[in-house]
Parts: structure tokens; C-alpha cells; sequence
């Protein structure tokens, strides 16, 4: 996926989940955040990073014309640059579904409770995907979520149900940063998720990881990264 104006800053402050405010050429100006994670270990005071420009914010009725995008991490291999935005990792996903020829693909599908990211068929077989962005690593180790998720204990809930009634049931992880040499779930910021993932792998749900190739301008899924449940 792409992105269009985009502009390096530095990270000022977050008062509140939505909003931050940086120093983007010489000037203060507000951000919308596209992530209500916690992200504390990303947005640090004087952490460089990227935001999209929205010059037509006003015709849209946006409340401001910068969007906060990325962020530049300190890794073991140097600066990575990590995507914020919680839409971008489900237009990855397409992207990368697409690539493969896939049909039927579709975007949104409700199956029971749920509503799912992705649906496509393989081989005449439905298959559901949820897609998790994951912004959270720790030496090396990428880890979702980070912070408490009700509501992706129920969509493992409803995978399940899918696999169980033959479909083709799967959640991916997208780690939107390159540097991840694994992916486990955060069970010290929520064991119940980490015990549902679990549960699900073990009745028919695919557990996927992978990390991205990360610009200041686009974001695509690269490698497949090991699991450890």
C-alpha cells in the first residue's frame, strides 16, 4: 500500500489516544494518531517520524491535516522504520492475497458474531482471515497485543467455529517493521489471549506471522516470520 505527501517530523507529545502534536518543518502542528494502541515504547519525545499530509483536510471535514504514519525505532541493527497506521496492515493483507490469485476475494465478510478482515476461496473452499497489526517488539521478539483485547478473543472464538464447519479459518499477524526474528502472543499484557490463540491452533485455525517491508511511503508484507505459542 501506498501513501501519498508524505513528510518527516519530530514527535512532540500524544495528549490522548487520537491525537499527537510534532515539529514539522519548523512549525507545531496536530496529528491524527492511526493507532489507539499504547505504542509508548514508539512515540518517544524526539522519535523522528512520518506523516501524511491531507492538503485537502478542510473539503473533507477532517479535524487535522496531518496523519501520524510511522515511526523511527532503535533496533539491534540500527533505526527501523515502523508503520502505525492500524488500517494499513488489512490493505497489506489484500494486497498480498491478491498477489497469489486468489478468488472471490472480498473484504468485510460477516460469518457468525464476527465480521471478518478477509474472505477468499482456495481450491472452492471458503476461507475467513483475521489480521492483527503488530507494532509491540522486544529484543528482537514481535508480540501482540499490547494492551488488553476482548474483541480479538472473540474473532479466535469465531474462527474456530469456521474451521469447525469446514472452512478454512486463519489469523495473520502483520509485524509492520522489519528486525522480528519471531512472533509469540503478549501473554504477560493479556494471558486470555494468549491461551485463546493457543486453543484455536490447536482446533483447525492457521496462525501466521509475518514482518513488512516498511518505507516512509508504503508498507507490503515480505517474509514469513516463526511462531511460538
Amino acid at each position: 500500500m501506498n501513501y501519498k505527501h508524505t513528510v518527516t517530523a519530530t514527535f512532540l507529545e500524544r495528549p490522548n489516544r487520537f491525537i499527537a502534536y510534532a515539529l514539522c518543518e519548523g512549525k507545531q502542528v496536530r496529528c491524527h494518531v492511526k493507532n489507539t494502541g499504547r505504542c509508548r515504547e514508539l512515540l518517544l519525545p524526539g522519535a523522528s517520524v512520518i506523516l501524511e499530509h491531507h492538503p485537502d483536510a478542510a473539503e473533507l471535514g477532517r479535524k487535522t491535516d496531518y496523519s501520524l504514519i510511522s515511526v523511527y525505532k532503535t533496533m539491534a541493527q540500527g533505526a527501523e522504520l515502523v508503520n502505525m497506521d492500524s488500517q494499513a496492515p488489512n490493505q497489506a493483507a489484500y494486497e498480498w492475497l491478491a498477489s497469489q490469485g486468489l478468488s472471490n476475494m472480498r473484504r468485510e465478510v460477516r460469518y457468525g458474531n464476527s465480521r471478518f478482515d478477509l474472505y477468499y476461496e482456495s481450491e472452492g473452499k471458503p476461507a475467513f482471515m483475521e489480521v492483527k497489526g503488530v507494532t509491540l517488539e522486544q529484543n528482537g521478539v514481535a508480540r501482540f497485543p499490547d494492551a488488553p483485547t476482548q474483541r480479538g478473543i472473540k474473532h479466535l472464538g469465531e474462527l474456530e467455529h469456521a474451521a469447525a464447519e469446514g472452512c478454512r479459518a486463519s489469523v495473520l499477524f502483520v509485524i509492520t517493521m522489519k528486525g522480528a526474528y519471531s512472533f509469540e502472543p503478549n501473554r504477560a499484557t493479556h494471558p486470555e489471549f494468549a491461551d485463546a490463540l493457543a486453543h484455536a491452533a490447536a482446533h483447525g485455525v492457521e496462525v501466521l506471522a509475518c514482518d513488512c517491508i516498511v518505507t516512509e511511503n508504503s508498507l507490503a508484507i515480505d517474509c514469513m516470520v516463526p511462531i511460538n505459542l
